[in-house]
């Protein structure tokens, strides 16, 4: 017991210091070193002396809590309004129903509150000491362990993994992530005998349903498996069994094939990225930070947020980093709504300052306007009172996928965000050029999505689903994210033959990856390309794109080209999905004003209309729109036969289950090889309050493209400004010399680009 007291100041002592001295560091690994032949018996003898709370909030970690709830500040406030909200609901009778309904149902929905007032309840009794609170989650706790033991599969089992108090385990293990920490704070507080009957009754079989009895999903390299496996790992650690431990960190048969520590290596490339990207990233964030804080707590000779590099810590970033005025980026089956203040980044947040202390954790969890009940949150709460909070940076980055960080990549490119006024309102571009991401993954190969102003300007549909919402299909991802939102039409990137990606054939999808070939940036411009040649079979398509701050204009442009090489003829489809009001079109369109009719038959395309469609006779095409109070116009270079489609989603969707979504779709027919050029400008101002409009048209003189060998260049004028080129070599090197002659003039650059004014 003294050496385990020892152990727990010291560790204390480093957390005050932490960010002063490397020197930290040292002194940590050099605790762990004397003592890792000791660690695990200390553990063992601090459980065996009723050490509770002993997971995401230890036992040490408490009387400062207690005291700082005394205090007037943040960490105050979120215990007042926690201790108002759950004194409301204890003034309610204790309800826990049969289970009878799927997502988004009563009764599925009163067990999620349940779980969730149990260890609310829980973390107020330890705060305030009130015997009510303890009462109250001992009562609720002894009613599951009353029923939860003689419960048959859930009556409205899912097609996945069928659950017992749910429609899928998924909801089972997160029930048991939150219900194991409720027990944990009352631990103390309960009899020899509730224990008993709770532990037998509720833990044991819950844990054996979610481990043992399903293999399938345990051992899974999935979000599934990851909150199976930290539910069971952590109430292996409240419950003395270590077994469960390392069953849950390393597999049922701990051999490593499964288990939280193969999540670790699998499920996140080496930059932290998540591979089903970052909607799923933050949701499987949550049971993979506050498992790896228990294990902390308890087992702190593990380092385990040291383990790869520190992968976790990585993925908490990039999380944040895979965002855009604090909501995601909306890639594969994503809600568009889930942003930076989603409970599991909040955790993640949360643990990461108090495991590093940097403080521009604190601008983001300024952002998030919550704090949360434990150690690490008081840290939060008292820098974020103190004003240490700094601002965050968004970097431009090229966030690898693959274990391996190879298998493609999602890149982020940014402009102004370091405005010290309104970052919100910086530039993102997002090019997509990742892996297929699992089962939620969608065809969209070298897609891209654009931001600005604060808003999705050229957008993508995410998932087609409400998420809890009975009535629309009980919650479930609805038929038409099959049918239209995982389509490549669905989407921002080419369309060949009127087909998706790999057919629409997962499988083959996952085996595939676009290799990212140039992604550099520097103060004027960032730039990325990347190809791939098996989502059609004998089709090459490269994309690459540029985000470039020019001279004397206040936004920025992005430059895009898509080249397209065939030995056969094809249909191409290029869309362009888009926020706003249409303004203006060069083209003189054939609008349809009677009657609509389908694009097509299948893969998506039966689900658009076709509103209008012009021909295309002029060099460029332009198309405006207004999205809040800025235009923007996509100008692209039109090529012989090329037509211009208008689409909206909403055919053959007889229960209005898709959002309106608009779209134009640049068509080629019996082409073999293309080039597709387009620059977007960002442009003016449309002011109704006072009535004034500013620069609604397009500004952009001259597009073009050729080839000089190796070397693509852009060459484009914009009004009152000198004609300027970009010069890019896709599959070149950084350190090569390239040379080439544009309009009878030389040019020689070394690397990948360059950006000039035209000679």
């Amino acid at each position: 017991m003294l050496y385990s007291h020892i152990v727990m100041r010291i560790r204390q002592t480093t957390r005050l210091v932490k960010g002063l001295s490397k020197s930290v560091a040292v002194i940590q690994s050099a605790v762990v070193a004397v003592s890792l032949t000791f660690a695990m018996a200390a553990h063992a003898d601090a459980s065996s002396n009723g050490a509770h709370p002993r997971l995401v909030v230890s036992a040490s970690d408490v009387p400062a809590m207690q005291q700082a709830i005394q205090q007037q500040g943040s960490f105050q406030d979120a215990y007042q309004a926690l201790k108002a909200q759950v004194d409301k609901q204890l003034t309610q009778a204790i309800n826990i129903p049969l289970p009878k309904d799927a997502g988004g149902g009563f009764t599925h929905e009163q067990h999620k509150r349940n779980y969730r007032l149990m260890h609310d309840a829980g973390i107020l009794y330890q705060l305030s000491q009130e015997q009510k609170y303890a009462d109250h989650a001992i009562e609720m706790l002894l009613g599951y362990a009353k029923m939860y033991k003689d419960l048959p599969l859930h009556p409205m089992q899912k097609e996945q993994a069928p659950g017992r108090l749910f429609w899928q385990s998924l909801n089972e293990a997160v029930f048991l992530v939150y219900t194991i920490q409720g027990y944990d704070f009352v631990y103390d507080v309960a009899s020899e005998a509730q224990r008993q009957k709770i532990e037998s009754g509720l833990f044991r079989p819950i844990a054996s349903f979610l481990s043992s009895e399903s293999p399938q999903t345990f051992d899974k390299i999935h979000n599934h498996g990851t909150w199976a496996t930290a539910a069971v790992g952590m109430t292996g650690l409240v419950l003395n069994e270590s077994e469960w431990v390392e069953q849950a960190l390393y597999g049922l048969d701990k051999s490593g094939t499964g288990g939280f520590m193969r999540q670790l290596d699998e499920l996140f490339s080496p930059q932290g990225y998540y591979t089903e990207g970052p909607y799923y990233q933050r949701y499987a964030l949550m049971p993979f930070v506050l498992f790896a804080k228990s294990v902390e707590v308890n087992q702190p000779e593990r380092k385990i947020f040291e383990y790869r590099d520190n992968i976790l810590l990585k993925a908490i970033d990039t999380t944040i980093q895979l965002s855009y005025n604090q909501l995601f980026f909306p890639i594969n089956d994503a809600i568009k709504d889930k942003g930076i203040d989603t409970v599991e980044l909040v955790y993640g947040v949360t643990i990461a300052y108090g495991l590093t202390g940097d403080p521009q954790l604190l601008d983001v969890a300024k952002q998030q306007q919550q704090v949360l009940l434990t150690g690490d949150g008081l840290s939060v709460a008292q820098g974020i009172d103190s004003g240490k909070a700094e601002p965050y940076h968004f970097a431009n980055k090229a966030f690898g996928d693959g274990q391996d960080g190879k298998q493609g990549a999602l890149v982020v490119l940014r402009a102004n965000q370091d405005d010290a006024d309104i970052p919100e309102k910086h530039q993102a571009l997002v090019f997509k050029a990742t892996a297929q991401g699992m089962g939620h993954g969608h065809f969209d190969k070298l897609s891209w999505i654009f931001y600005d102003n604060g808003h999705e300007v050229v957008s993508d549909y995410g998932a087609a689903r409400f998420l809890n919402v009975e009535a629309k299909y009980g919650g479930h991802y609805l038929k038409e994210n099959k049918s239209y939102a995982k389509q490549t039409i669905a989407h921002n990137t080419l369309v060949v033959d009127k087909r998706s990606h790999f057919k629409g054939n997962t499988k083959r999808g996952n085996q595939h990856a676009p290799k990212v070939t140039l992604f550099a940036t520097d103060d004027d411009m960032s730039v990325s390309s990347a190809h791939i040649d098996t989502a059609y079979q004998g089709v090459d398509m490269r994309r690459t794109q540029a985000l470039i701050n020019l001279e004397n204009r206040a936004l920025p442009i992005v430059i895009d080209v898509f080249n397209v090489t065939s030995d056969k003829n094809h249909t191409y489809d290029l869309p362009l999905h888009f926020n706003g009001h249409l303004m203006d079109t060069s083209a003189t369109l054939n609008t349809n004003k009677t009657a609509l009719a389908p694009l097509g038959k299948k893969d998506g395309y039966e689900h658009l209309w076709l509103t209008s469609e012009a021909s295309l006779k002029q060099p460029l095409s332009k198309v405006t729109w207004l999205n809040d109070d800025r235009f923007y116009t996509m100008t692209t270079k039109t090529t012989k036969d090329m037509t211009l489609l208008f689409t909206r989603t909403g055919a053959n969707d007889p229960d209005f289950n898709l959002r309106e979504d608009k779209a134009f779709i640049y068509r080629l027919e019996k082409s073999k090889n293309v080039d597709f050029v387009s620059l977007l400008e960002l442009h003016g101002e449309y002011n109704p309050s006072k009535e004034y409009t500013l620069d609604a048209h397009s500004q952009l003189e001259n597009l073009d493209f050729t080839v000089h060998g190796d070397v693509q260049v852009v060459s484009f004028k914009l009004a009152g400004a000198n004609p300027m080129l970009l010069a890019l070599v896709p599959e070149g090197a950084s350190d090569k010399r390239y040379t080439f002659t544009h309009k009878g003039n030389s040019y020689q650059f070394t690397g990948q680009y360059l950006l000039t004014t035209e000679q």
